[in-house]
């Protein structure tokens, strides 16, 4: 049985969203996963194709690129929900001018609500140098905040280092 939720942490390309997959895979639930990412170009199209295929066709995908409220509340018991990703989310969320802490509020308020089991992906972007403008230095900042958040929200955190995974709090099952 999974936990309520699950938080998968890790850098860019570290094979997070696998990890996030098979947990959800491995639950015998129905799989459902939002999608946050806008496609801006090629490149991120190309990423979510890839993403797609991987999947499967047993899943059904909903896009969710800030509302993610809605569909959380819809989900139901019998479904396992993979939130991929909490990094894209705030990215929209900033670049939309959206109020961050309420927007923030609102979605650990869904997540805590949920009927179904959720597994969050987010980028570690806690390790790399000190961003050269004030819109990157805010963007850390409150991606930042909101890890510690996601992390202290959940019965399970696992940190995924080149697509190991290594469990920081609680167990996945």
């Amino acid at each position: 049985m999974l936990p309520a939720m699950t938080f998968v942490l890790g850098g860019a390309a570290s094979g997070k969203s696998q990890i996030a997959e098979n947990i959800i895979i491995n639950s015998d639930l129905t799989p459902v996963y939002l999608a946050t990412a806008r496609v801006w170009d090629d490149e991120v199209e190309a990423k979510v194709n890839l993403h797609r295929a991987r999947r499967g066709p047993e899943w059904q995908t909903i896009d969710a690129p800030i509302d993610v409220a809605g569909p959380l509340g819809r989900a139901t018991p019998s479904q396992a929900v993979l939130l991929d990703c909490a990094t894209m989310w705030l990215t929209n969320v900033m670049l939309d001018e959206q109020d961050v802490a309420q927007a923030q509020t609102d979605l650990l308020a869904a997540l805590a609500a949920c009927a179904a089991p959720v597994v969050v992906v987010s980028n570690e972007v806690g390790q790399g140098i000190v961003p050269d403008n004030a819109l990157a230095r805010r963007f850390r900042e409150a991606q930042g905040r909101l890890n510690i958040t996601l992390a202290a929200q959940s019965e399970c955190v696992i940190h995924v280092v080149a697509g190991l995974p290594r469990t920081l709090k609680g167990t996945a099952r």
